[in-house]
């Protein structure tokens, strides 16, 4: 269903994306034949750039490109270097095929890479190695691991002068009875479950210091608290982090700001409390003179996920004056702030209508501007010295790509999937903006197939995809699903409704315990809006959705038989039946009250009570091992549909949590996709290729 806050993203001046004439790591391709169209197998040839990484002289960048290989049933992500000018031989490799790597970052003196990886390390007792903290010379040889800490790493940063690393590292149980029985799972925390984690035990992440010249490991935190996020001061004397040190951590949202020393000899016991607001504060960063430190920030934490993030400012030493908010005024969602190196301003990545930018704001609050704007999705960033920005950029066009800024200006640094786009027709991509039944001012986006013009009769088949979250957004980022569905001669329809991120807190709000009745009349408005401007076909539609948008859908098949085929996926429909049951009991109890004590609101909301109205041929979805919406939730949908003599098809994932990750079935989702909707929007009598019925 709905997703934790992670990172969201604003407008400005638009910066054109300057594609350069030559290949990367990739290559030219397509060459020798006409472009064809997208096809499902296409979502194995494309790779994944992700975590560009700036070297301290400022000349390369360090990222992770990830490979999924469908025979093999798995992902496998590797380290390149590109040089951040572009030429000089284009991108290389940093680590070989076999084991995947990630969270790459450059010693502070610029001879090492390092990345999280879980090999062989030829220690004892490595039959089945962790996660450590691996170290490869840029001048050659083989990369050796720099940790040997039994339970893994999960993150890790250089101390400034590189003689050190922070590391989170999660607690470990004493070694259990039974050599072939699991564990048992003894449970006394409020929050006890979490999706693709499982039952949460007392086991807490904590903070250690370790020394790679005597390998030295020191824990500088400890206790009843997950302590994450750590971020060095610039002279290395101290480490900033995020932790929720409350008395009930589970019962509310109160992260805050702290500081330890980092060769603390009391595990943590002395620490500084940098923030004191009662919402969530996370994601610090230091001025580079140390004074200050720049955090995101929730002021009104009771609107749960609603509430916008903020930019905020506190000194570091505490006492010397209260967080200044510096974005009340920007009303956007933001995330990973990061200090300019003369320490004057600050950049930030923000949501603004369907757009993820780079804003920068000065350490006053004054002079927001947008260095890196437009009709793009920026997924990270990563700044040098001397004001060195690389941006991880995509568009409509093109999977995310590094870009770097350059005299207002950006400019392509990788070229990771030219040879698999240049030998592809893709669909054409446009913003859209109507009213809703109440006036208000909706946006969205249109894909119209290869060679769709507008005006020629008659309308194409159109289908109503509707997002996740709710708090997210649709943007001009790449997106495979709807391409490929595009491809199959559909026009896609993505609205952003209100509960969308991108829009402010008010929009994102508007529907708070009131779901499926204005995001019902939004999505509605962009399909009217579809079939008015002769795009769509008003009599051959279909709907569906992913999480939220699986939900979003089961109140539409319940609202109204426009539609023809219905998927929803990984959705909810009796809500009372999650409590206790899905890891939101939080979140339902802040927005929906408890259940025994507002039972009226938990059942008028849930579609289920509405199920006898669903006449719309449904394909329900989901994973058996999901416990953000447990599959229960489409089984009952299910088993009503099936009761009530409907058309309707059930399919469980194995093994798999909200997010599908094994290619087989990502492939097989795919494929029921496009036969469920060719089947009952084309009527074309759609099948699975290659799968047993």
């Amino acid at each position: 269903m709905r997703q934790l806050r992670g990172w969201l993203v604003a407008v400005g001046m638009l910066v054109p994306v300057a594609a350069a004439a030559q290949g990367g790591q990739g290559g030219q391709g397509g060459q020798g034949g006409a472009p064809r169209l997208l096809t499902v197998d296409d979502l194995f040839a494309l790779k994944e750039v992700g975590e560009p990484q700036i070297s301290p002289d400022g000349r390369w960048v360090a990222y992770t490109v990830t490979t999924t290989d469908l025979k093999a049933e798995k992902s496998e992500s590797r380290l390149w270097m590109a040089p951040l000018a572009g030429g000089e031989g284009g991108a290389v490799p940093l680590t070989v095929p076999g084991s995947s790597a990630s969270a790459p970052r450059w010693s502070p003196d610029g001879r090492y890479v390092s990345f999280l990886a879980a090999r062989k390390t030829g220690a004892p007792g490595d039959s089945e190695p962790k996660t450590q903290v691996w170290a490869l010379d840029r001048r050659g040889g083989e990369a050796r691991p720099l940790t040997h800490v039994p339970q893994g790493v999960e993150a890790y940063e250089w101390s400034p002068d590189g003689s050190k690393l922070v590391l989170v590292i999660r607690d470990t149980f004493p070694t259990w009875t039974s050599s072939k029985a699991a564990r048992p799972w003894v449970i006394t925390r409020l929050q006890f479950k979490r999706d693709e984690v499982g039952y949460l035990d007392t086991l807490r992440t904590h903070l250690y210091v370790f020394t790679p010249a005597s390998n030295a490991l020191t824990q500088i935190t400890s206790g009843n608290y997950d302590d994450t996020e750590p971020a060095w001061r610039p002279d290395g004397k101290s480490i900033a982090f995020a932790s929720n040190r409350s008395d009930n951590p589970d019962g509310n949202l109160d992260t805050n700001i702290w500081i330890v020393v980092a060769d603390n000899a009391d595990r943590g016991k002395t620490l500084r409390q940098v923030t004191t607001n009662p919402g969530p504060d996370g994601q610090p960063a230091w001025s580079p003179d140390g004074q200050w430190i720049a955090y995101v920030t929730v002021v009104e934490p009771d609107l749960i996920w609603y509430a916008t993030d903020h930019l905020a400012v506190v000194p570091a030493q505490g006492g010397g004056g209260a967080p200044q908010v510096l974005t009340r005024t920007l009303d956007r969602n933001l995330a990973r702030p990061r200090f300019s190196p003369d320490g004057k301003a600050i950049y930030f990545l923000v949501d603004d209508h369907g757009e993820r930018d780079v804003a920068r704001i000065e350490l006053s609050g004054k002079n927001l501007s947008r260095p890196i704007a437009g009709e793009l999705d920026v997924r990270s960033f990563a700044l040098g010295p001397n004001g060195a920005l690389a941006a991880l950029i995509a568009t409509p066009a093109r999977p995310g790509e590094i870009f770097r800024l350059e005299r207002g200006q950006v400019k392509q640094v990788t070229f990771t999937n030219d040879s698999v786009l240049a030998g592809l027709r893709l669909a054409s991509v446009e913003k859209t903006r109507f009213p809703s039944r109440d006036g208000t001012q909706i946006e969205g986006f249109v894909y119209t197939p290869p060679g769709f013009a507008r005006g020629t009769p008659p309308p194409a088949p159109a289908l109503l995809r509707i997002h996740g979250g709710p708090v997210a957004q649709y943007t001009w980022a790449f997106n495979f699903e709807a391409q490929l569905l595009a491809a199959r001669g559909y026009v896609v329809i993505h609205v952003n409704p209100r509960g969308s991120s991108g829009y402010g807190q008010d929009f994102c709000r508007a529907i708070w315990a009131d779901w499926g009745n204005k995001d019902y009349d939004d999505v509605m408005a962009g399909v009217d809006d579809a079939v008015r401007r002769g795009y769509a076909d008003p009599k051959r539609l279909g709907v569906g959705g992913w999480s939220y948008g699986g939900i979003l859908t089961n109140y539409v098949i319940t609202k109204t038989d426009r539609f023809a085929a219905a998927i929803s996926g990984a959705s909810e429909v009796l809500y009372a039946a999650n409590y206790g049951h899905d890891h939101y009991q939080y979140e339902w109890e802040r927005e929906l009250g408890l259940p025994w004590k507002n039972r009226e609101l938990w059942e008028r909301l849930s579609p289920f009570n509405a199920v006898e109205r669903i006449v719309t041929p449904t394909l329900l979805m989901g994973g058996d091992k999901d416990w953000n919406v447990p599959v229960q939730n489409v089984e009952q949908l299910y088993q009503a549909l099936r009761r009530l003599g409907r058309a309707t098809e059930l399919v469980v994932y194995p093994g798999q949590s909200h997010r599908i990750r094994t290619p087989s079935y990502l492939k097989d989702r795919l494929e029921r996709y496009l036969a469920w909707y060719d089947r009952y929007v084309k009527g074309t009598g759609g099948t699975v290729t290659g799968l047993e019925r």
